[in-house]
C-alpha cells in the first residue's frame, strides 16, 4: 500500500469540517464548518474553497434532484440555493429540547434524507448524553424519527444491496448495522458490526466503497480505518497528519479519490503548532478502490 497519497487541498482550516459531498455536476468537493457556521464548496480546477455564511450551525450537505442543495441547521431541515445564497427552512426537529442540534446526515437510494441529533458540547465530544434521535426527511417533506436516546449522531450509508442501514452513535464506539427496507426506509434488528479499539479513538463519519466496505473516519485517531461489515474486521488503516478526522466520502471524476474532513476546535496553540493543517480538507489517492455517488434528496 505504499501508493497511498495524502495532501491537505483546503487549507482554509475549518473549525469542525464535516459531511464531505462530491458534486458531480459542479466537478466539487462540498463540506461544511459546522461551529463556523458556513456550508463550502472547493474546486479542484480552481483550487479555491467558496463559503456561503449560515446563521446556525450546519451539520451536513446534501445533493438536491430538483437542483442545488438541502442542509441540516440547527435542529433545521433547510434548502440551500447556492448562487442566491438563500436558505429556506423545510422542517424543524426536536421542538421540545433547547439545546440539541442536527449532526450528521446523508441521502438514502431512494432520495431520503437521514439525519440525527445531538445535544449542544460543552467542548468537543462532551456533552449531555442520550439528548439526540434520529430522523428522516421524506420526498413530501414529512419527517419519522426512527429512536432517540441518542448520544452523539453521526456516520451513516447503505450496503450495496441496499438491505442494511449503517450508523455510528459515536459515544458507543461502535458501528452498528440495522436491516433496511428500501420500499418504506424503515430500520430495524440493531447490532454492532465493529468495536473500535482504543487507539481508533471516537468513531465520526463514514462511507462506503464498491467493494461493499465500509471506511470510518477516526475522531482523535487521526486516521480512516477501513472495515469489512460481514466479518468485522478492520482491513486497512491510513493515518493523516492531523488528529481530529472526521469524515469522509469519494469523489473526482471517477470516485477514486478519498475526501476527509477534519476539525480544528478544541485545540491550544501548542498542539495546533504541531498540527498546522488541522481543519484542513485532505485527498487521499492510490487507495485502489473506489467510492460509490451520493444520492440526490428527492423531495
Amino acid at each position: 500500500m505504499s501508493s497511498v497519497r495524502i495532501e491537505c487541498v483546503a487549507r482554509e482550516g475549518c473549525r469542525v469540517g464535516e459531511s464531505p459531498v462530491w458534486d458531480e455536476k459542479e466537478g466539487a468537493l462540498l463540506y461544511v464548518d459546522i461551529t463556523g457556521r458556513k456550508v463550502c464548496r472547493w474546486s479542484p480546477s480552481t483550487r479555491q474553497a467558496q463559503a456561503i455564511p449560515v446563521d446556525a450551525p450546519v451539520s451536513s450537505v446534501a445533493l438536491r434532484q430538483s437542483g442545488d442543495y438541502v442542509i441540516t441547521l440547527g435542529t433545521r431541515f433547510a434548502a440551500l440555493k447556492w448562487k442566491e445564497e438563500l436558505v429556506t427552512t423545510i422542517t424543524q426537529v426536536d421542538k421540545d429540547k433547547a439545546n440539541t442540534r442536527f449532526n450528521d446526515g446523508k441521502v438514502d437510494p431512494a432520495g431520503r434524507y437521514f439525519a440525527g441529533t445531538m445535544a449542544e458540547e460543552i467542548r468537543p465530544a462532551v456533552l449531555e448524553r442520550h439528548q439526540g434521535s434520529l430522523y428522516t426527511l421524506f420526498p413530501d417533506l414529512s419527517v419519522v424519527k426512527h429512536f432517540d436516546q441518542v448520544d452523539i449522531s453521526n456516520g451513516l450509508d447503505w450496503s450495496l444491496d441496499h438491505k442494511t442501514f449503517f450508523y455510528i452513535d459515536s459515544l458507543s464506539y461502535s458501528v452498528d448495522a440495522f436491516d433496511y427496507d428500501l420500499q418504506t426506509g424503515k430500520i430495524g434488528n440493531r447490532r454492532s458490526i465493529y468495536r473500535l479499539e482504543k487507539e481508533e479513538s471516537i468513531p465520526d463519519g463514514l462511507c462506503i466503497d464498491t467493494e461493499g466496505k465500509l471506511w470510518v473516519a477516526c475522531y482523535d485517531g487521526g486516521r480512516v480505518i477501513r472495515l469489512d461489515p460481514e466479518i468485522g474486521k478492520r482491513l486497512q488503516t491510513v493515518k493523516l497528519p492531523v488528529d481530529k478526522t472526521t469524515s469522509c466520502c469519494f469523489g473526482g471524476k471517477d470516485y477514486s479519490e478519498m475526501y476527509v474532513t477534519s476539525a480544528s476546535d478544541g485545540m491550544d496553540k501548542e498542539w495546533l503548532s504541531r498540527q498546522p493543517e488541522a481543519g484542513g480538507i485532505f485527498k487521499i489517492t492510490g487507495l485502489g478502490v473506489k467510492g460509490v455517488p451520493p444520492y440526490p434528496f428527492a423531495g
